[in-house]
């Protein structure tokens, strides 16, 4: 279980493949403080720590994370908002965010404000009852709150610090990101189609 809020950003250092797997070694600026079989999200898809060498941690991606998120899209360099999951006692500052992607949305406009930066995503429609105004989303493992939603976009606001201490500063219009939507929500709706 996660927040959403980032604790660093991480850098993808080497990809390979091994059957219908994809490998990650990444760099981070607290890979000494990871242990093996930790879970760790990376833009927001929980994956788990499998070996540690130096500075730099390797994570193995399986084809269904592959099929349902922006991973595949990960080449040498690629830039990474990474957080550990919640320890029990913890503050909960963003929203409970469990690393399981629902989605990949498309950033269709970017704007430019005076002291933040409004961004609009198109996602998939049929997921449109999970979407609500004022509501949190997870966008790229970061917990936002969504607004101006539609039957398939949303916008949301980042401000300075989350625009740099984020791989926000590097969405444009056309980049695909990860999107998980509230795991409340996705209860509730659950039940309601139970006793329909």
């Amino acid at each position: 279980m996660f927040t959403g809020i980032i604790e660093t950003l991480a850098t993808v250092k080497k990809v390979s493949h091994s059957g219908t797997n994809i490998d990650l070694w990444i760099h981070s600026a607290i890979t000494h403080e990871l242990k093996i079989d930790q879970s760790v999200a990376h833009n927001g898809i929980c994956l788990t720590v499998v070996e540690i060498s130096g500075d730099e941690y390797r994570v193995t991606a399986v084809e269904e994370t592959i099929k349902k998120t922006n991973l595949r899209q990960w080449t040498e360099g690629s830039v990474l908002n990474i957080e550990r999951s919640l320890r029990v006692g913890d503050r909960l500052d963003g929203h409970f965010v469990q690393g399981h992607v629902d989605a990949t949305a498309t950033c269709i406009d970017k704007q430019v404000l005076d002291g933040s930066w409004l961004y609009t995503f198109r996602f998939p429609a049929a997921f449109a009852a999970l979407v609500i105004e004022k509501g949190s989303i997870c966008i790229n493992g970061v917990s936002l709150t969504a607004f101006n939603c539609t039957a398939d976009t949303l916008t949301v606001t980042i401000i300075p610090y989350t625009y740099s201490h984020t791989s926000f500063q590097s969405i444009e219009a056309g980049t695909v990101v990860n999107m998980e939507f509230d795991v409340l929500g996705k209860y509730l709706l659950r039940q309601r189609e139970i006793n329909q």
